[in-house]
């Protein structure tokens, strides 16, 4: 059990660009397939148990029910080994070639076989990122232009956000079929839009409704009429709806929130946008999310790159942290923070559109793996507060267990009991009247 999980993560965005003929691998970029083990040595430097991590999806999965585990056999087995926890990330901006993109309506039964089959191959992890960052995804693959299909209309946009959802939901499902007591963290961007006059108003409303379209579809939550009449004419059919009203998967999950400095957005009068900064900051955005939803948080991603002066990133961190700090002192359960990544990143100054091989010093670590100025200050704030967070409360934890704890009797009693509510759940839903799916507001 963990009251509070202190984190990293190696970054795996694998997106295509020009059309789907260039893949663009993190990964391969940051030089993690040649110094993973040394990656995984300085997480536990750090004195973390907690890494958001997993095999690279256009390498492992190279057709419907076809697998090279290779590398995701040597890797998960030297984290198991460490007892440190993965935050399995299935899916990071990016599917195979044989996919295609995320407007192909076959990727979300696809996605839930891919994920079945790591849960069972894998049958130790807990802990699991189905899908990153689904609006993020759909919006620089679908409305944007940027990544993957490339398209740049609100249909696509749709299409791709309703595929991305379903595939999150469904692999849910299917990874809770094989691990009953598995918990989700949904890594998503927390957005704001700022109208800068009275006539951005009405666009800046639009964009604040549609920012939380992916977590309303993942759990559940009825949209407003407006929102709901936007789905439906791009697309979205009445009963695709109601298949996401349905899920009821919110109970086995964690709301992870992402905040960077580029999350807030000043609309213009003429509908276009530009970043802001940090007007609100993480702590008022967060708030809005957690009231609209109610779950548990965690702080899933965060930097800013090294500056001249060195300690840029030093700052961020302290500030991010003090947002974290007051939202619990107000009442939110957040259970966890990240630092993302592990090591500096590359090409993320054009947000990966162009193969530069410009290195972004975002991470605790440089790609020589020295430590930089917020590693530092991150391995000390976790060795500060590993311990004052947990006397906080003692109701409020995490139930997780190491890899070495898996095979215990208090293990197995908690997994025969997280079956047991999911069997009682299904029989209420065969046993309720199948809903008849929902007709636009006509105001």
């Amino acid at each position: 059990m963990f009251t509070f999980a202190f984190c990293t993560g190696i970054e795996n965005s694998v997106p295509t660009i020009k059309g789907g003929t260039e893949r663009v691998d993190q990964m391969e970029k940051c030089r993690f397939y040649e110094n993973w083990r040394t990656d995984f040595e300085l997480v536990q430097e750090l004195g973390l148990q907690f890494l958001r991590y997993g095999p690279p999806i256009h390498r492992t999965w190279l057709g419907e029910g076809r697998y090279d585990w290779a590398f995701a056999d040597e890797t998960f087995a030297d984290l198991k080994a460490r007892d440190i926890l993965p935050i399995v990330d299935l899916c990071h901006f990016g599917v195979p070639d044989w996919i295609g993109n995320f407007q192909n309506p076959d990727f979300p039964a696809l996605f839930a076989r891919y994920a079945r089959d790591f849960a069972i191959r894998f049958p130790w992890v807990q802990l699991y990122t189905p899908v990153n960052e689904m609006f993020i995804c759909a919006t620089f693959s679908a409305r944007w232009g940027w990544w993957n299909e490339a398209l740049t209309s609100d249909r696509a946009f749709v299409t791709a956000l309703k595929h991305i959802v379903k595939a999150n939901v469904c692999a849910m499902r299917a990874i809770l079929d094989i691990r009953p007591d598995a918990i989700f963290i949904q890594s998503e961007s927390s957005e704001y839009f700022h109208a800068d006059s009275p006539a951005a108003i009405a666009k800046a409303e639009r964009f604040n409704a549609e920012r939380f379209l992916s977590l309303d579809l993942n759990y559940g939550n009825d949209v407003d009429a407006r929102t709901y009449r936007f789905l439906l004419e791009n697309g979205m059919t009445p009963e695709e709806y109601s298949f996401f009203l349905t899920s009821r998967l919110r109970r086995h999950c964690v709301m992870g929130t992402d905040y960077y400095k580029t999350n807030e957005h000043r609309v213009w009068a003429d509908g276009t946008t530009s970043g802001s900064g940090d007007v609100f900051g993480y702590s008022e955005i967060t708030q809005q999310y957690f009231d609209r939803y109610k779950l548990p948080v965690m702080h899933t991603e965060t930097n800013l790159a090294e500056g001249p002066q060195g300690d840029e990133a030093v700052y961020w961190l302290w500030k991010e942290w003090a947002n974290v700090l007051r939202l619990r002192n107000k009442g939110i359960p957040v259970v966890g923070f990240t630092w993302y990544s592990l090591t500096d990143q590359v090409d993320w100054d054009t947000t990966l559109r162009e193969n530069n091989g410009r290195v972004n010093p975002l991470g605790l670590y440089d790609l020589d793996r020295n430590p930089r100025a917020v590693g530092r200050a991150y391995k000390t704030l976790i060795s500060n507060w590993r311990n004052v967070l947990g006397t906080q409360s003692v109701c409020l934890a995490l139930p997780l267990f190491l890899p070495s704890e898996q095979e215990s009797p208090l293990v197995q009693t908690r997994f025969d009991y997280a079956r047991s509510l999911i069997h009682a759940r299904e029989a209420a839903e065969a046993a309720a009247p199948r809903q008849t799916p929902a007709e636009p507001d006509a105001t």
